[in-house]
């Protein structure tokens, strides 16, 4: 009997010969130059709470407690939440956090769009309550954007 090299593998032995194609078939659809790997966050009516889960490349599901960040500028997103997110958050606190640590990852990452003055181009962002799922305006995204860059203009010139 031929032994075959997926045994070795403790994938196989997890999730099986169908679950084995099924991954290794994402892998390869990953390394093909596009890959997505989604962030998604709704509201538990029934726990009362927002929830969120990441996946990775092969289509693992992990949820997450509290934030968190995906794609190239991901890590200098995260440890920019890591210090500006709190539980208590009001909407305005969140928006702040969220764009900030985006304004930090673009700096830091070329592959990682922030705010564009000159084109007008901003971040898209979405908002998920109790009360249900919402779009913020454009016009706010700059003004929260603005207002962080204006910060960190005056920390600069140390006023």
């Amino acid at each position: 009997m031929q032994r075959d090299r997926r045994d070795d593998l403790s994938i196989h032995k997890t999730v099986g010969p169908e679950g084995w194609r099924l991954r290794r078939a994402h892998i390869v659809r990953g390394m093909m130059g596009l890959a997505v790997v989604p962030i998604f966050a709704g509201f538990d009516e029934k726990a009362g709470v927002g929830r969120l889960f990441k996946y990775d490349i092969t289509g693992g599901r992990y949820e997450e407690k509290d934030y968190d960040s995906q794609g190239s500028g991901s890590k200098d997103a995260r440890d920019s939440l890591k210090k500006l997110w709190r539980r208590d958050m009001n909407r305005d606190d969140a928006l702040h956090c969220t764009l900030e640590s985006l304004i930090d990852a673009a700096d830091e990452d070329v592959g990682t769009g922030g705010p564009d003055f000159v084109r007008s181009i901003f971040p898209t962002v979405k908002t998920i309550t109790r009360s249900g799922f919402g779009d913020v305006a454009d016009d706010e995204v700059r003004r929260v954007c603005e207002a962080i860059l204006s910060e960190r203009s005056k920390i600069e010139r140390g006023a």
